[in-house]
């Protein structure tokens, strides 16, 4: 009965998802707008962060230009009012502006005119009786005015140079308090302009310095405006607030362009910075952009009524596929349970998922009692971080599979060795799940192995190392002192007539000579970087680290002398008839001294080691030593 409703809903399932993928389209493209619009404001936010940064920092370049005029001119006006105007006096000061005038700098020049606007002294290599400056604002303002203040006058024509230039000027007054005249600094225009030349604020930036008045005083890139009234302009309206910086909108009274600008306002000179750029450059980037974007948008949208139509085949398929891998998964099951070795399934937060009945004979625990644990909580905490990366890198998907060794805990019989080999699993969208890990027990297999290795680097007899051993050692220790610039000492030992001993006493007891001797060796090589090794028969070598040949003396001489107490019989062995040794010492500091190499040491002990037989046995030398010879030590 139910069955016909059913089938008019599948019929109108694509209606509704239609319905539902408009919908979706119609969301993206209203939260798309949405986004370009803040990106938008957030764009022009930086900006204008970025011009007001700009400004504060030139305003402040300027503020030092300035400073270093009023310092200038208040030396020249201390000098003036200190010595007074005579010819003497004038000078004077000509020759101090002369020297000074190549360390100006940022500085055009510099002019002392008198009371009637005569030039009295400049830096300008001009006629001074050619020029008077009466006529000039900032000469009449000083001379109506007792303010002794800095002016900074609105920009005129040089005239000794027809350039803009800025002016910086003083009054300066007779001993009696009446006007002296004017001091002036001025700084070409172009000093300014050439200097906001050099920061990059796209093909139709700006940056202007204005006086208080709104006069333009600098301006780059068109410096024809120099001099122009802009005080009626937005911008120079909203720097007269009570803020001394800020961002401001406005459409250019110079070329009618919108533009996003920047003010500062010094608070030490009444000047301000105007830092801006057209609106059209700064957003050039974020239009590119989002043209990308919202074609992006679009494209997404077109692509959705084929993408419905797609997960709805993948719907289908998916359940196809979700049959085949309960399918693939009891298979799985069969094989795992099956298997004599461990099969265990690690998912992606590293708890075992599945575990075959095989781990209850290796490990000891139930399968049951593993599901949701750690997959590493028996592992040797040794071992524990290669298995991690191992079993991330697999995760990751870096590799597909693995084969690591270590040592785990079993429930009952202690530590075992383990050997897995892992492979990761991916899910039906190629996607890794999960990681499967075949587990066998190899103790048996890595006791073998250390045996061996164990071989590979004893003595059979002594248990010393062998020369296999102390080879790799004296390279290793070679290579250490010379980069630690330490000594590195050699004693080679020989039992004396040991080939008479055998004859004597049979090999038994020779073997059982050697070992004893290898005994009072060992005892010798007290600290963790000496090595004793069976050199050859019966000559031993000691390797004694950051020892120098004192040291070397007092080891050889203990072995010398513990072979003697332990008093063992040898005919053969006149005078002493017991067993004794000869011990040759050399030593060396490879990092300090030329030498040929670990085998160099090696041929001076064996040297010395000679000498010393030759000398009458039962001794040590050290070589390099002088040797008297004497007959051996009585017992």
């Amino acid at each position: 009965m139910d069955a016909v409703p059913h089938r008019a809903g599948m019929k109108r399932l694509p209606q509704l998802a239609g319905g539902f993928v408009a919908l979706v389209c119609a969301a993206i493209i209203a939260l798309s707008a949405w986004s370009e619009w803040a990106s938008r404001g957030k764009e022009l936010g930086e900006s204008e962060v970025e011009l007001g940064n700009l400004a504060r920092s030139l305003t402040e370049h300027a503020e030092d230009t300035f400073e270093l005029a009023h310092s200038l001119l208040t030396g020249i006006v201390l000098a003036l009012e200190a010595e007074g105007l005579d010819q003497g006096s004038v000078a004077r000061l000509q020759a101090v502006l002369n020297a000074r005038r190549p360390s100006l700098g940022r500085i055009r020049g510099l002019f002392v005119y008198g009371e009637d606007g005569r030039w009295l002294a400049t830096t300008e290599a001009v006629d001074l009786a050619a020029f008077n400056n009466s006529d000039r604002d900032y000469f009449r303002y000083h001379k109506q005015s007792p303010d002794r203040a800095m002016l900074i006058g609105r920009p005129v024509h040089s005239k000794s140079g027809g350039q803009w230039v800025i002016t910086l000027s003083r009054r300066w007054n007779h001993a009696d308090g009446s006007f002296g005249g004017v001091v002036l600094a001025t700084i070409d225009a172009a000093y300014f302009s050439q200097y906001y030349g050099q920061f990059d604020l796209g093909p139709r930036g700006a940056i202007a310095l204005v006086n208080r008045d709104g006069i333009i005083m600098a301006r780059s890139p068109d410096d024809k405006q120099i001099g122009r009234d802009v005080s009626g302009a937005p911008f120079f309206q909203g720097s007269h607030g009570p803020e001394t910086q800020g961002a401001v909108h406005f459409q250019s009274v110079l070329d009618g362009l919108p533009r996003l600008g920047a003010f500062h306002k010094s608070d030490r000179f009444p000047m301000v910075v105007l830092v801006s750029k057209t609106k059209e450059d700064v957003l050039t980037n974020w239009r590119h952009e989002a043209g990308l974007r919202i074609a992006l948008v679009l494209g997404v949208d077109m692509m959705l009524a084929v993408i419905g139509i797609f997960l709805v085949r993948q719907m289908v398929r998916g359940r196809h596929l979700a049959i085949e891998l309960a399918s693939q998964e009891a298979n799985f099951r069969l094989i795992a349970e099956g298997s004599s070795d461990i099969v265990t399934r690690i998912g992606l937060d590293g708890t075992i998922q599945y575990a075959s009945p095989a781990t209850f004979r290796l490990l000891g625990w139930h399968p049951q009692e593993l599901l949701g644990k750690p997959a590493l909580a028996g592992v040797n905490a040794m071992d524990v971080p290669h298995l991690d990366e191992v079993i991330a890198s697999l995760r990751r998907g870096d590799a597909e599979e693995a084969r690591v060794t270590y040592r785990t805990r079993h429930r009952g019989e202690g530590e075992i060795w383990a050997e897995s080999a892992l492979r990761v699993t991916r899910n039906g969208d190629g996607q890794v799940d999960g990681v499967v890990a075949i587990t066998r027990d190899v103790t048996q297999q890595k006791d073998l192995q250390v045996k061996l290795e164990t071989l590979a680097i004893e003595d059979g007899l002594t248990g010393l190392a062998n020369r296999r051993r102390f080879d790799e050692r004296l390279r290793e220790e070679w290579g250490r002192a010379y980069r630690e610039r330490s000594s590195l000492a050699l004693l080679m030992i020989d039992l004396d007539h040991f080939k008479a001993f055998n004859d004597t006493y049979g090999h038994q007891a020779g073997d059982e000579c050697l070992h004893a001797f290898a005994g009072i060796l060992a005892d010798e090589a007290r600290r963790g970087g000496d090595l004793v090794a069976r050199y050859g028969g019966e000559e031993f070598a000691l390797l004694l680290p950051n020892t120098d040949a004192e040291g070397c003396a007092r080891a050889g001489e203990r072995i010398r002398r513990a072979l003697r107490a332990a008093a063992i019989p040898h005919e053969k062995n006149q005078p002493t008839r017991r067993v004794s040794t000869s011990l040759g010492g050399a030593v060396c500091r490879p990092g300090t001294e030329r030498s040929a190499g670990p085998a160099s040491l090696v041929e001076a002990a064996d040297r010395a080691l000679y000498v010393a037989k030759d000398a009458g046995r039962d001794r040590l030398v050290m070589a390099d030593e002088p040797v008297t010879l004497r007959p051996a030590a009585n017992g």
